[in-house]
């Protein structure tokens, strides 16, 4: 904005001052938090739509997102969204299921069989389920969730080739009960750990292992501290992008169209992109020492039907829910 401005001097006199100029100010200048690291395609897809709303809402609407936890671990980003401290955050669901329940479905050991299967689900019915859940924790969450990609486990002692692998195997998970469960169910001895927290504790020796999908495991750089790398594809995992509901209810519609929409654009092409770069990553972190090996699910699967687990999940995510997932991947026992 161009102004100009008049001092007026003793006598009546008048000095004309120089023109400033200064930058339009955003109405909306938000910040989005997350846990991941600076090259992974959740980051860098949400810059590419933060720079789309600000240019589709004419600078009314700036986005600064900060990766890597700067602004705090998971469990302090869902506090900070729900108190309006921050405006965006995104994780999984199953981190989210510490206040979501339902959102921890997806996180059902070895239901999804690949991708083809995923996105039917998580953008209908289930997707739709799920949605429901975080409004009604007082969270708006965006109609496409983002990729993350199959969770593979790492380790530094030994690969896991069967169940047997993991009796008393200390595995890092996330801050969720859903893995908790799962990997016990499994015989393992699972501990969670924020996401910024577990390069130190696999340094460390507090875990000898962990899961995440790939680009995690090599944007995170945990390859300079395991060995091996087991592809058991044991959960399909997202991301969110949620707000809370107060904020959400204080923008105009026609901003929410535009956020929205960018947001949801974003995701469908981060999806593509985090699946190509899983792919691509194998060769990659097999030059930075990691070995690969394959798993059959079935032996893993049949372990956790003894268990118990799937009987405890359908149980606590309730008929309706359950039934939207088998309805996507078929019945799991």
């Amino acid at each position: 904005m161009i102004i100009s401005r008049r001092a007026m001097l003793a006598g009546g006199a008048t000095l004309a001052m120089p023109y400033v100029s200064r930058a339009a100010v955003a109405d909306y200048s938000w910040k989005f938090g997350h846990g991941f690291a600076a090259t992974h395609p959740v980051h860098t897809f949400a810059l590419e739509a933060a720079a789309r709303i600000k240019q589709d809402t004419a600078g009314k609407v700036e986005i600064g997102v900060f990766p890597n936890s700067q602004l705090g671990g998971d469990s302090d980003l869902l506090s900070q969204v729900r108190a309006g401290a921050i405006d965006f955050f995104s994780t999984g669901g199953l981190i989210f299921a510490t206040l979501v329940p339902v959102a921890a479905i997806n996180g059902t050991g070895f239901a999804f069989k690949n991708t083809d299967a995923v996105w039917p689900a998580m953008d209908g019915e289930l997707g739709a389920l799920i949605r429901k859940g975080f409004d009604k924790a007082d969270l708006y969450a965006f109609e496409k969730i983002w990729n993350n990609g199959f969770r593979q486990i790492t380790t530094s002692k030994k690969p896991i080739k069967d169940p047997s692998d993991l009796e008393g195997f200390k595995i890092r998970v996330p801050v969720s009960q859903v893995y908790v469960s799962l990997f016990k169910a499994l015989g393992a001895a699972p501990t969670s750990i924020n996401l910024s927290d577990v390069y130190t504790a696999l340094q460390t020796g507090v875990v000898d292992g962990q899961e995440n999908p790939l680009v995690v495991a090599e944007t995170s750089k945990f390859y300079e501290v395991q060995k091996f790398c087991s592809r058991t594809n044991h959960v399909w995992d997202g991301s969110w992008i949620v707000t809370s509901n107060r904020t959400w209810r204080g923008v105009p519609d026609d901003i929410k169209t535009k956020v929205a929409a960018s947001f949801n654009d974003s995701a469908l092409r981060q999806r593509d992109a985090v699946t190509a770069l899983n792919d691509g990553l194998v060769a990659s972190l097999k030059q930075k020492g990691i070995a690969f090996n394959d798993t059959d699910p079935a032996p893993f699967r049949e372990v956790l039907k003894k268990a118990g687990f799937y009987a405890e999940w359908k149980a606590k995510h309730g008929e309706q829910a359950w039934g939207l997932l088998e309805a996507a991947v078929g019945h799991l026992g």
